[in-house]
């Protein structure tokens, strides 16, 4: 199963790709990850994307590609995988049809936790003014400016994203504000009715 997950910051993506993880025995795949065992592995694109983290700048698009599917080329890979945090953007995406294209493979779907911003600015809100109340100091991750910039290039690199897979049938959207529970059940419904697989509803 080769799965991509979507979500913005907050929606619990890592969470749910834990439990897809443990279900069915695939590995999840971050580009933060992948980069890093790049550059640990000593391989051509661990170099090249050493060299251009040392000087500070960003990787670009064309050499993240190239690390995912070095990535995905790996055993444990190989029966599937989930991607979490990737594409991210257009261009990405379809580098990735293309590489996954070029393996004989190609994604069975793509898995989008949507959430009310105003709701998840609302739940980050709160949990910065209880660690306030108690005198503890406030997450980075959980500083609502902080948040809502990282929510508005979330939105801005992901929205085209969404359109494209939206386009090639295979986006199944799920509100990741719900409890966990009940996301899980979704996203396992969501799976269990892809033609492709042949899997049960209810990940474990």
């Amino acid at each position: 199963m080769r799965l991509v997950l979507l979500g913005p910051p907050g929606a619990g993506k890592g969470t749910q790709a834990t439990r897809i993880v443990d279900r069915f025995s695939i590995p999840q795949l971050s580009t933060g990850d992948m980069l890093r065992e790049a550059v640990a592995e000593g391989t051509e694109q661990g170099l090249r994307v050493k060299h251009i983290m040392d000087r500070g700048e960003l990787v670009p698009d064309d050499v993240v590609v190239s690390v995912v599917a070095g990535r995905i080329d790996h055993s444990d890979a190989a029966n599937g995988f989930i991607l979490d945090g990737f594409p991210r953007t257009v261009v990405q995406a379809e580098a990735l049809d293309q590489e996954l294209a070029a393996r004989g493979i190609k994604l069975d779907a793509v898995l989008e936790l949507e959430v009310d911003e105003d709701a998840l600015l609302d739940r980050i809100r709160g949990r910065a003014e209880e660690a306030a109340s108690r005198g503890e100091p406030v997450r980075p991750d959980d500083n609502p400016e902080v948040f809502e910039t990282r929510l508005h290039v979330y939105r801005e690199q992901t929205a085209p994203v969404t359109e494209y897979y939206r386009s090639k049938g295979l986006l199944n959207i799920v509100d990741g504000l719900q409890p966990i529970v009940v996301v899980t059940e979704q996203l396992a419904a969501a799976l269990a009715a892809l033609p492709s697989l042949q899997i049960r509803s209810e990940i474990q």
